[in-house]
C-alpha cells in the first residue's frame, strides 16, 4: 500500500514539476510576492479540485483510457476532440517549454551552445518513454525527491542573501497577472488517469496521493519563489536559476540547473507517455506511431524556433489548463449524474470552476494579443 502511494504520488509530482517553477518566479515578481502567493493558493486549490474531479470520473467509468476516452465517454465526440486539442495543446507546448529549458539549463552547467543539449536530451528522454510505464515510475520514484533536495539546498543557500524588502508587495489589482504560468506550474492532469491504473479503484489511496500531488508542488514553489525574489527581486530573469548563478556562483549555477534539469525531465518524460498511450488507447494507433507523433512533434517546433520560455508557458498553461478544467467540471457532473450521486453542491463546484477557467483564458489572452 505504501509503495503504491509513494509510486502513485510521485508520478503525479513528477508530471507536475517541471519548467513552469522556474517560470513562477519571474511571473510572481511581476505581480509582487505576496501578491503571487495569494494567487498560487487560490489556483493550486481550484486544481486540486479539478483532479479529484477527475478521479471520481475514472473510479466511475470502466475500463482504462487516458482523457479524452472519458470526454468520448461523457461528451461525445465532440468532447473528444475538445479534449485531444487540449491536450495536444497542453502537453506539446510542455514538452517544447522542457526543451528550450533542458538547452539553458545544461548549457548553463557544461557551457556549449543551449541548441546541442536540446538535442542530447530530447534523445536520452524519448528512449525512456519509448521504454514505456515502468522505466517512467522507477525514474520518477528517484528524481522527485532529488527535486525536492535541490530546492531545499537552493532556500538554504539563498537565505542569507535575501532582501526581505522585495517580498513585502502586495498588490490585489495584479492578481491574475502570474495566473497562467501557475495554472501551468500546476498541470499534472494527464497523469491522474495512470494513477488511477496503478492503484485500481482504491479511491482513498488515489485521493491521498492527488491531495500530497497537491500540498508538496505548493510548498516547494512558495519556497522557490521565496528564495528566488528574495535573491533577484526586479532584476529576477526568466529561468530563476540562471539569475541565481549569476548572484550566488558558480555553485549556485550548478546546482540550481541541476534541480531544473531533473525538474524538466520527470515531467517531459510522463507527459509524454500520457500523450503516447492517448494516441495507442484512445485512437488505436501502434506502438511506433504513438511514440513518433508524441516525440517528433515538440521537436520539430523546437528546430523551426519556437523559443519564447515565458509566452509558452503562460499561454499553455492558461489555454490548455483552462479547457481541461471545463471539460472535467462537465464531465465530473455527468458522471454523477449517471451513478446517481449528483448534489446541489456538485453543480455549484462545477460552475464555479468553469466560469474561474473561462475567464482565465480571456484575461490571459487579451494580455498577451
Amino acid at each position: 500500500m505504501q509503495k503504491q502511494l509513494l509510486q502513485a504520488t510521485s508520478l503525479l509530482i513528477g508530471t507536475t514539476i517541471g519548467a513552469g517553477i522556474l517560470a513562477l518566479p519571474y511571473t510572481i515578481q511581476k505581480a509582487g510576492f505576496l501578491t503571487g502567493l495569494v494567487t498560487m493558493v487560490l489556483v493550486g486549490l481550484i486544481v486540486l479540485c479539478m483532479n479529484i474531479m477527475l478521479a471520481k470520473v475514472t473510479i466511475y467509468t470502466k475500463g482504462l483510457h487516458q482523457l479524452t476516452g472519458y470526454a468520448k465517454i461523457y461528451l461525445g465526440k465532440i468532447g473528444k476532440r475538445l479534449m485531444a486539442a487540449s491536450m495536444v495543446v497542453g502537453i506539446y507546448g510542455a514538452l517544447l517549454a522542457y526543451l528550450i529549458g533542458e538547452g539553458s539549463t545544461l548549457s548553463a552547467i557544461f557551457g556549449g551552445p543551449a541548441f546541442l543539449y536540446s538535442v542530447i536530451f530530447f534523445l536520452i528522454a524519448s528512449y525512456i518513454v519509448f521504454k514505456g510505464l515502468k522505466q517512467v515510475a522507477i525514474s520518477e520514484t528517484y528524481m522527485v525527491p532529488i527535486v525536492v533536495g535541490v530546492i531545499i539546498l537552493i532556500f538554504l543557500f539563498s537565505f542569507p542573501k535575501i532582501n526581505t524588502q522585495n517580498l513585502i508587495d502586495f498588490k490585489a489589482k495584479d492578481l491574475l497577472i502570474p495566473y497562467g504560468s501557475i495554472l501551468f506550474a500546476f498541470l499534472g492532469t494527464a497523469a491522474i488517469p495512470e494513477i488511477r491504473q496503478k492503484v485500481g479503484n482504491n479511491k482513498k489511496l488515489i485521493i491521498k496521493s492527488i491531495i500530497l500531488g497537491f500540498l508538496i508542488p505548493l510548498s516547494l514553489y512558495a519556497l522557490f519563489a521565496f528564495s528566488s525574489i528574495g535573491v533577484l527581486g526586479k532584476n529576477i530573469t526568466q529561468v530563476a536559476t540562471i539569475g541565481l548563478g549569476d548572484i550566488m556562483g558558480y555553485k549556485m549555477v550548478i546546482l540550481g540547473n541541476i534541480f531544473a534539469a531533473f525538474a524538466m525531465a520527470t515531467s517531459f518524460i510522463a507527459l509524454a507517455l500520457a500523450i503516447k498511450e492517448m494516441y495507442y488507447y484512445d485512437y488505436k494507433l501502434n506502438q511506433d506511431w504513438s511514440f513518433l507523433l508524441t516525440v517528433f512533434i515538440p521537436l520539430f517546433l523546437f528546430l523551426i524556433g519556437f523559443k519564447d520560455f515565458i509566452t509558452i508557458v503562460s499561454l499553455t498553461g492558461a489555454l490548455a489548463g483552462g479547457l481541461d478544467g471545463i471539460l472535467i467540471a462537465i464531465m465530473y457532473t455527468k458522471a454523477r449524474q449517471k451513478v446517481k450521486r449528483i448534489s446541489e453542491l456538485d453543480y455549484i463546484l462545477s460552475t464555479i470552476l468553469i466560469l474561474a477557467f473561462l475567464f482565465g483564458i480571456i484575461y490571459t489572452f487579451s494580455n498577451f494579443f
